[in-house]
């Protein structure tokens, strides 16, 4: 096998449009370590990004040794990316959590689970004896769990303790794609299959650097571009990534604008009569009024927003017009930038616009960027009702008080969901006062990072940490709980084209850590919920008990997964759905069938149900259309330069595994600043100088690299904090310091590429 960490991809394999993408199996064992000495091999998919690859787990001496890929699976065929090959041994790191922790006299201190579990059951207890009650209670969850932890969380939150107050960072990275979603098509889901990258002929990469961030994806991507007749490449990003280089056409816009080329794009697709009149006009609503809004966005003055050439919206309205089978992937640049949902329902209307949808290489992904993230939005883990439920319907909720046998109004859906940065917000206040943090690191990934530090140093506030390290957010915690990760405890999970795997129990977890799923029960059983007949609230106890329960709340939904059991996916993953969805023009917006009644895209005002009704979508998507808005932080004299944040290929959030992988943490150890260099020339950087980065909520320090950016944006990965580097140099690195406290009206997401910023030198590369 090549170095994949030199290179990330590996060789290619190339094919053909129709053909199927070959198989190439990716294999890493520890040093020592060859094939016929593992024990055994144990089924499973990676839980460090969200392309969902399948792969083995090589166990020996019941240690785990090493990973190689599954040929056979729908999703990646066999191959594996750096984080999927190397990332196992955090398993073993000697920093695990092993026993609980508890804080007395202002320290974390060892304990049994007993007393760690009896003083979050007490705290609990009179939080929901008194005033008050279930607002109390927050739960701040991530996309690293499995199906059956969430749908438990999910259960345990809502018909237990009967709060609305319950989101996860995968608020942080996905709920644009849900908004999105739901906004164009009634419910979640994904409409197209991965397999739409072996029969398209265009794709189009809408802030999207999918050769870092789904790594497996790419390479198919790139072994169709490397075989006969490939498809044409469009990339939207500031940035010169993998992606933009390997683009035919590459659009540099400005950070912030992405609504103004979306609108300038859907202009020219429409005037120049590149668009399906027939299936818009069977198929979908709102045409007049989006011609009418994007009529106002010709190319000159789009590409004067965005900051590119006229020449290039052009092209790239001509490849978008053009193409057959279009093929669109939509992540971070637009999601977490200003008018996110916004411009990702322009991804929506341009394939609705051409009837690209529904068909062999005519779909559209809205990524998520976890590999269970998908799963928080189907169990209700993020808030929502379970099952792509609507909140404001009636029928969806004494449906899921039937099967929960409690009172409807034991439920909370008096109102939308608390998003999470209203959680944080609430606990701010001091209404919030106990805190549940699984299996996620607020303290490093959240924006504003001085406030969130403030948030969890409250006295008020009783925070609970379940993860595996002893992360910068334990270190604010009253109860830390040691738990089981990937390899040492049994679930499934689901990928961004709803494949759904099963990952199984290879290992025993350390010492006194446990699976997140006995967490849950065993504090549902500690609080003695129960339903409306004084039976048990939560009847099951094991992962595949968990799975069919969640079978039964998902029957006759978007989301069925009734067909599905533990021993098909042991055969490999699959998809709910099917192959793609809405293949019959047929969407999910039906009143009786929708999971939302909408929102205003820019303000995100919520329409009632008589609003909704009164427009008869009758099984019609919705094309949506809105001005576009300058960001809410824009550059200044006192600072003039935009930050974006992202990711780099060899590390994932906040490190929290990655960084304890030999391999990985060497390929990326350290914060870095990357600036045009007509930006570096103006405050005399070179590359490797010391450089300061401020906005006006904080500074940190990185190491300059120059190029690769577009001129007045600088951009830093957000994954580093403090605990992973050396005593002696604690200079402040993590991105977050700087972000801006905003969010999409509708998605709630935080817009994390839109800080105003200054930069200086500070010390040269040697100093």
């Amino acid at each position: 096998m090549t170095d994949r960490i030199a290179d990330p991809w590996g060789e290619r394999t190339p094919y053909g449009p129709g053909d199927n993408w070959p198989a190439r199996v990716d294999t890493h064992l520890a040093d020592g370590v060859q094939e016929p000495d593992v024990d055994r091999w144990v089924q499973s998919a990676s839980i460090l990004h969200s392309n969902g690859d399948a792969m083995d787990i090589a166990v020996k001496d019941e240690r785990i040794v090493g990973v190689r890929g599954r040929p056979g699976d729908r999703v990646n065929r066999g191959r594996l990316g750096p984080k999927d090959l190397y990332g196992w041994q955090a398993n073993h790191s000697p920093d695990r959590l092993t026993r609980p922790l508890v804080r007395d006299n202002g320290r974390l201190v060892e304990t049994d689970w007993d007393t760690a579990m009896d003083r979050l059951v007490r705290r609990s207890r009179e939080l929901l004896d008194g005033p008050g009650g279930w607002g109390h209670f927050g739960f701040y969850t991530s996309g690293q769990l499995f199906l059956e932890e969430y749908y438990t969380l999910g259960v345990l939150g809502k018909a237990g303790i009967g709060t609305p107050h319950m989101d996860g960072n995968t608020r942080l990275c996905t709920a644009t794609a849900a908004s999105a979603l739901k906004a164009s098509f009634g419910t979640d889901g994904q409409p197209g299959s991965y397999t739409d990258v072996d029969h398209c002929d265009a794709i189009a990469l809408w802030g999207h650097n999918v050769a870092e961030t789904q790594t497996v994806l790419w390479m198919r991507m790139l072994d169709r571009r490397r075989g006969p007749n490939p498809p044409a490449m469009l990339a939207v990003d500031p940035r010169s990534t993998p992606v933009a280089r390997e683009a035919d056409l590459h659009l540099p816009v400005r950070t912030g604008t992405n609504q103004a080329l979306m609108n300038g794009l859907l202009r020219e697709i429409i005037a120049r009569g590149w668009y399906d009149e027939r299936y818009v006009a069977e198929h979908t609503i709102g045409f007049d009024e989006l011609a009418r809004v994007v009529h106002a966005y010709p190319v000159d003055r789009v590409a004067e927003i965005c900051d590119v050439k006229v020449a290039d919206v052009e092209r790239a309205a001509e490849l978008l017009g053009t193409a057959d089978r279009l093929l669109s992937t939509v992540l971070q640049g637009f999601y977490q930038s200003n008018q996110a949902t916004a411009a990702a329902c322009q991804v929506n209307n341009l394939h609705l616009l051409r009837g690209a949808i529904g068909r062999p290489g005519a779909g559209v992904y809205q990524m998520n960027g976890q590999p269970t993230a998908q799963n928080t939005r189907e169990t209700g883990a993020d808030g929502d009702l379970p099952g792509l439920r609507n909140w404001g319907n009636p029928d969806h909720v004494r449906e899921l008080a039937e099967l929960w046998n409690v009172d409807e109004m034991t439920i909370p859906h008096w109102s939308p969901p608390t998003h999470a940065m209203q959680i944080w917000r609430y606990a701010e206040q001091g209404s919030i006062k106990l805190l549940w943090i699984s299996a996620t690191n607020p303290a490093v990934s959240l924006p504003d990072l001085a406030r969130i530090r403030r948030i969890l140093a409250r006295p008020d506030l009783f925070v609970v940490v379940q993860d595996l390290f002893r992360t910068e957010t334990a270190e604010y915690a009253d109860v830390v709980l040691p738990a089981a990760t990937w390899g040492e405890k049994t679930g499934t999970f689901t990928n961004v084209d709803r494949t759904v795997h099963l990952s199984e129990k290879a290992v025993d977890p350390p010492g006194d850590a446990r699976p997140d799923l006995d967490i849950f029960l065993d504090y549902a059983r500690r609080m003695d919920f129960r339903d409306r007949d004084g039976e048990p609230l939560i009847g099951w106890s094991t992962p595949e008990e968990a799975f069919e329960a969640w079978k039964r709340c998902s029957a006759g939904r978007p989301c069925d997964y009734s067909s599905i059991t533990y021993e098909r996916l042991r055969g490999g993953g699959i998809q709910w759905g099917g192959e793609r969805l809405y293949s019959d023009g047929v969407f999910n917006t039906d009143p009786d069938r929708s999971e939302t009644y909408g929102q205003d895209l820019t303000t995100g005002a919520e329409f009632t149900a008589e609003q909704y009704r009164a427009k008869q979508p009758a099984g019609r998507a919705f094309l949506h259309a809105a001005d576009y808005r300058p960001s809410p932080e824009v550059p200044s004299e006192e600072f003039p330069l935009l930050l974006s944040t992202g990711r780099t290929v060899y590390q994932f959030h906040t490190r929290t595994k990655t960084g304890r992988a030999p391999e990985l943490n060497a390929a990326a150890p350290d914060v870095w600043v990357e600036l045009h260099p007509d930006d570096a020339a103006r405050q005399d950087i070179a590359d490797g100088d010391l450089v300061g980065i401020a906005s006006p909520r904080g500074g940190i320090e990185a190491r300059a690299r120059i190029g690769g950016i577009r001129p007045g944006v600088v951009f830093v990965p957000f994954h580093y904090g403090y605990f992973d580097v050396a005593p002696d140099d604690r200079r402040p690195r993590a991105a977050n310091e700087l972000t801006v406290t905003a969010w999409d009206p509708v998605s709630k997401q935080p817009i994390f590429k839109v800080a105003a910023v200054r930069i200086a030198k500070i010390a040269g590369p040697e100093e």
